[in-house]
Formats: structure tokens, sequence, C-alpha cells
């Protein structure tokens, strides 16, 4: 294998190990929040643009069992996702961590499904460069 195939195929295995494990980590999270989780109401009470994003990214507001307020972030962004300033959203915490609650909504509990399907485009790449090399 040359010094170039190499530069193209350990990026692309790095980065479908990276998508994979990021799938698997969000997929055993969602098992949790299934049998675990504590559902509850939030609401979207600020909008933020990242630095690469051309979208808002919202931060959403609820009160834990504690009666703590507690703000995150959804991990499933984007323009198509509904979230705009004021609307309330359906969130499901660990009572543990609810600093890692999600949207209870299937747009947003199916995001690790994107990672899985990058996994297998990056690993792809990679087995296409080592088979026509």
């Amino acid at each position: 294998m040359t010094t170039r195939e190499v530069i193209g195929f350990v990026p692309a295995v790095l980065a479908s190990l990276l998508c994979l494990w990021g799938g698997v980590r969000e997929a055993r999270l969602q098992v949790r929040l299934r049998r675990y989780g504590v559902h509850t109401e939030g609401v979207v009470v600020d909008q933020k643009l990242g630095a690469a994003d051309d979208y808002l990214t919202p931060v959403i507001e609820f009160t834990d069992r504690q009666g703590r307020p507690v703000r995150f972030t959804p991990v499933a962004t984007g323009s198509r996702m509904g979230m705009d300033l004021g609307t309330h959203a359906p969130v499901v915490y660990l009572p543990e961590q609810p600093e890692n609650a999600r949207v209870s909504t299937r747009k947003h509990r199916r995001a690790h499904v994107g990672m899985f399907a990058g996994s297998v485009i990056f690993l792809g790449g990679a087995v296409w460069m080592w088979l026509t090399r």
C-alpha cells in the first residue's frame, strides 16, 4: 500500500470507527432512557448560532424531580427539527444525569441512525480504496 493510499485509508477507517462508537453510545443511552427515564416537558428558552452552523441550535430548559432548572441543547439539531423559541418539547432524562437529557420525539430519538450510516459509508470507502489499489 502506497503512502497516498494509506493517507486515504487510515482516516476513512478512523472516521468509521468514530461514527460507530458515537452511534453505539447514543443507542445505549436511548435504551436506558426508555427503561429508566423520567418524562417531562421542556421549553425552548434560547437559540444559539454555532461557529460552523448555518442554523440556530435550541437551548431547552426543564425542571427535574428536585425542582432544579436544567438547560441542555439537543444532540440532533438542524433546520427542520421544529424547535423555534417558545416551543414546548417532550423531554426524557435519567434522574442521576439530568444534564444528559434528550428531546423525546421520533426525529430526535433516531439521531444515532445517522451515525451508523456514516460508519457504513466511511468503512465502505475504506474497503473500496483497499480493493481498488
